[in-house]
């Protein structure tokens, strides 16, 4: 492709089509190079002016499915997360989920008392002498973000909970802090008043090499939402009886016939999940 050629974007923009930034998503697939290399040239000779991102999207994982589920359902994972709706309590349970991997002590969806008020906090998370309150901001729509008003907020909210904890007989100790957590992403005024007053900020992609995107793929906690063998309602099924993890449905294989979900299909979907998730 020797001209230029725009596409639209999530947020309406448009830029020039890079064909290196298609490639370094399809590398998070783990799939062959040589797999990639042909996707992406393919993908590239279909772009027209004006195609949208996720038009874009839906050609690389059509083709990268064809080759392989389980790497078609690793690039699907930012698709996966936005799944997880409409109450956005399954992304809560998945935060916690992956805090708690990570060493910590957690709680998902408590009630904690302020200096003035109660709160209901998503999650709370201790390791140590690392006391966490954590807010989770899940969109099920890409194009939105987390602007200024949301640290804001929490950190209003953090200060009052704050005051009461330290009041607690042995926290004088322990290091404080509040976090906000969500599946899409921060805007540059939101990043700077975080670091500002030293909250802890978690996106899609921030902090750079450490953002949900990395840390999925590190532990191996992938949604369920990413298994390209489930239906989209087989999917909200599991996520009804409390399921969040490709890990989960593994531990409880039952679930799938309890869902309805045909027995025919259960071994490609437990071996998908399996190898997804690295369990041995």
């Amino acid at each position: 492709m020797n001209k230029s050629v725009l596409i639209k974007k999530y947020s309406g923009e448009y830029e020039a089509f890079d064909v290196n930034k298609l490639i370094n998503s399809l590398r998070r697939s783990r799939a062959d190079e040589d797999i990639i290399q042909d996707i992406a040239r393919k993908v590239q000779e279909q772009i027209e002016e004006g195609m949208t991102t996720k038009k874009i999207y839906q050609l690389a994982f059509k083709m990268l499915k064809r080759k392989s589920r389980v790497s078609a359902s690793k690039y699907k994972l930012k698709k996966a997360l936005m799944e997880l709706g409409p109450t956005g309590f399954p992304f809560e349970k998945l935060v916690g989920k992956l805090l708690a991997h990570e060493g910590f002590d957690t709680e998902v969806d408590v009630i904690v008392q302020g200096n003035c008020v109660q709160h209901e906090i998503d999650v709370i998370a201790q390791k140590d002498n690392n006391h966490y309150m954590i807010e989770c901001k899940y969109h099920s729509d890409q194009g939105r973000v987390c602007n200024v008003k949301i640290p804001l907020y929490i950190n209003s909210r953090f200060l009052d909970v704050e005051k009461n904890w330290e009041r607690q007989k042995g926290h004088d100790t322990k290091l404080h802090k509040g976090g906000v957590y969500t599946n899409t992403r921060f805007t540059s005024d939101a990043v700077q008043y975080g670091k500002c007053v030293g909250l802890l900020l978690t996106s899609w992609d921030y902090p750079m090499d450490n953002g949900l995107k990395d840390r999925i793929d590190k532990s191996g906690l992938h949604p369920l939402t990413a298994i390209t063998t489930l239906t989209k309602a087989e999917k909200t099924k599991l996520l009804d009886k409390g399921l969040v993890l490709c890990k989960e449905l593994h531990e409880n294989p039952k679930v799938l016939e309890q869902v309805g979900v045909p027995k025919s299909r259960h071994k490609k979907i437990l071996e998908d999940s399996r190898e997804l998730c690295r369990i041995q």
